[in-house]
């Protein structure tokens, strides 16, 4: 996913900033406002904090997943952390200092990754909302409308579907 701001009106505070470049992963199944919101929170967070480059832009479910056996390889979790770093939006229930201090990997690196906090809790979660939808509950306000149309359109998460 790519968030770009061409055309966009700059604030004041904002010019002659260095770019940032972030790169995320995860589902995205369906895509929140809060997976929306991830990128403006690790951009306010980097333009305080750092001199961005490229980083890896993960939500906590994705950092913990480093500990998941056979999911990543030792190699690619050090390149990652090594040469790009990573940039980690914390969510309530997720120890981001714990999953760092227990990889030897993410130990070594730690001052590549930059753990940045979510100024307004918000607990959208891609799991749940399936779960609603293949309920048949409304997901109004928490995904964008236009997301909400695409699923309607294409039948996705229904129960026949599920």
């Amino acid at each position: 996913m790519v968030a770009t701001a061409v055309g966009a009106d700059v604030p004041d505070e904002m010019k002659g900033r260095i770019p940032v470049v972030l790169l995320a992963c995860g589902s995205f199944n369906p895509i929140t406002n809060m997976h929306l919101r991830l990128f403006e929170v690790a951009r306010d967070h980097l333009h305080k904090t750092a001199v961005p480059e490229l980083k890896l832009l993960c939500g906590a479910d994705v950092l913990k997943t480093f500990q998941t056996p056979d999911l990543w390889k030792d190699e690619h979790i050090q390149e990652i952390v090594e040469k790009f770093g990573l940039v980690c939006v914390g969510r309530a229930g997720h120890d981001l200092k714990g999953y760092i201090s227990g990889s030897p990997i993410l130990q070594r690196y730690q001052h590549n990754i930059h753990l940045a906090r979510e100024p307004v809790q918000n607990e959208i979660s891609a799991t749940h909302i399936r779960q609603a939808l293949g309920q048949g509950q409304s997901v109004k306000y928490l995904l964008p409308d236009a997301v909400i149309a695409y699923i309607k359109d294409h039948k996705l998460y229904t129960r026949d579907n599920s």
